[in-house]
């Protein structure tokens, strides 16, 4: 019953996205197997109410910041994430706080013996994925237990993990289903093109339901339009909480400090008629929208309405959160979401920017942050990707800038330093460095993660800047290599 050997055994589970050898097939998702683990562990879903997230880019940090918005609003509020950085408690967390290791321990060996019980009894066809798994814990913990004291949640915010028909977390009976930018990624199982991508994203949605958004691709539009009207879906742009011109940061006299080198989102909108101080911790231009649609959804949670609340589409009356304006700005100011722009610094070498580009989108992204960097800065690039990326795009959209052959001789040479990552899908240093020759641009290969980060430190000037990005995988073991110093 100990927290090492849940965590043992749920990675013994395996990843459901990376099948066990070349010619296995991959696994086929069904929510109904979820319903039936729910329903043995007493649907725990329905015990709390909840709010749905689903999106390519940027369904992690509206969620931070929409549970920041409620925990300063003085609800209890659950958070859960995924994937995590470095500990898998991470993913799931009431008020900001993880999950304890004796809870997670607890709770998941009720979960792994209750889905053992119904495939011996034919229940389940084979024991849920490791994603069913922990969204399963989850939703449990979020449940609470009046056996040992703990109340529900007042609201959890959950985030899809991958689409949204299918994913695991979407059997809740949402209050509001959250729709991020879309772009391409996991085509494999989503689908090949916007439009089909943004259909299974649209599969949180409830008949008479409440969806908020904002305007992004035609394609996805039009496809998240027909099949919100096709349900009587209420739609609400967040449009309205986005700054209407571009919020510049102020300039700073000679060396910029770590804290302007990426400036924090500061700005002002209307809300009910009043100015709305927007102070986010969290940098990059297109952290904008995102916090449009945090705002959006707590000002639609503050207004009474009636939301099918059930399976049964039965309407009960929710007659509004409070949550005032302050508390949507100091939840703002509050959002913790490490690794998306995170900057470290150290006092005797160059500093790290940490940045979970996983995806063209991503990278893209990544790109226009870069952009407002001090161009004095020498720049080492430490990446690394999964196999399923599309790394030909990803690479053709960052390597050109830290191609040394191009660098100013009078800031000092950019670098690319590749390095594996713990993951049965993560792309190989062949691969990688395959990528870089297709483009001319030098590179070089570190046999794992500490030794890129160190190698990265010493060809890296003191007053210059490691970028680490590409996965998660790669961030989250670099950040905890970082902060042990």
């Amino acid at each position: 019953m100990s927290y090492s050997a849940a965590v043992d055994h749920l990675y013994a589970l395996g990843h459901e996205l990376a099948p066990p050898s070349p010619d296995a097939p991959r696994r086929k998702f069904d929510l109904a197997h979820m319903r039936v683990l729910a329903a043995a562990l007493g649907d725990p879903q329905t015990a709390f109410p909840s709010i749905l997230i689903a999106g390519t880019n940027g369904k992690g940090s509206t969620a931070a910041t929409l549970a920041s918005i409620l925990n300063a609003a003085g609800y209890r509020t659950g958070l859960y994430t995924s994937p995590h950085l470095s500990r898998i408690n991470e993913r799931i967390r009431i008020n900001g706080i993880q999950i304890s290791d004796e809870d997670f321990a607890r709770l998941y060996f009720r979960v792994d013996d209750t889905a053992q019980r119904l495939v011996r009894e034919g229940a389940l066809p084979y024991p849920p994925s490791f994603f069913e798994t922990v969204t399963a814990l989850g939703l449990l913990y979020f449940a609470g237990n009046e056996a040992d004291g703990t109340h529900p949640v007042d609201i959890a915010v959950l985030e899809v993990g991958m689409g949204g028909r299918l994913d695991a977390t979407n059997i809740v009976e949402p209050l509001i289903s959250v729709i991020t930018d879309i772009a391409l990624d996991h085509q494999d199982y989503l689908g090949h093109t916007i439009a089909e991508i943004a259909r299974e994203k649209a599969g949180i949605l409830r008949p008479g339901g409440t969806l908020v958004t904002l305007p992004q691709h035609p394609e996805a539009n039009q496809t998240i339009g027909e099949v919100a009207t096709a349900l009587d879906v209420r739609a609400i742009s967040a449009a309205s909480f986005i700054p209407h011109s571009p919020v510049r940061a102020s300039a700073s006299e000679g060396k910029p400090e770590a804290s302007q080198t990426l400036p924090r989102n500061h700005y002002t909108v209307t809300l009910a008629g009043e100015p709305l101080e927007i102070d986010s911790p969290l940098p990059g231009h297109h952290q904008q929208r995102n916090i449009a649609l945090a705002i959006a959804a707590a000002v639609e949670l503050r207004n009474p309405q009636s939301y099918n609340l059930d399976q049964n589409n039965e309407t009960r009356n929710h007659k509004g959160y409070k949550i005032t304006n302050i508390a949507i700005e100091t939840g703002i100011r509050n959002t913790k979401w490490p690794g998306r722009l995170e900057l470290l610094t150290f006092p005797d070498g160059p500093g790290l920017l940490l940045d979970v580009a996983h995806n063209p989108a991503g990278a893209w992204t990544l790109r226009a942050a870069i952009a407002q960097l001090p161009e004095a800065q020498p720049r080492t690039l430490l990446f690394s990707c999964l196999r399923d990326k599309d790394l030909k795009e990803i690479s053709q959209i960052l390597f050109p800038l830290f191609d040394s052959t191009t660098s100013d001789p009078e800031r000092g040479n950019d670098n690319i330093l590749f390095a594996p990552i713990p993951n049965p899908r993560a792309a190989s240093l062949e691969e990688l460095l395959a990528a870089a020759q297709a483009l001319d641009i030098p590179a070089q290969a570190a046999p794992d993660l500490a030794a890129a980060l160190a190698h990265a430190r010493a060809i890296t000037p003191k007053d210059g800047l490691i970028i680490a990005t590409g996965s998660i995988y790669l961030v989250g073991e670099i950040r905890q290599l970082a902060e042990q110093e």
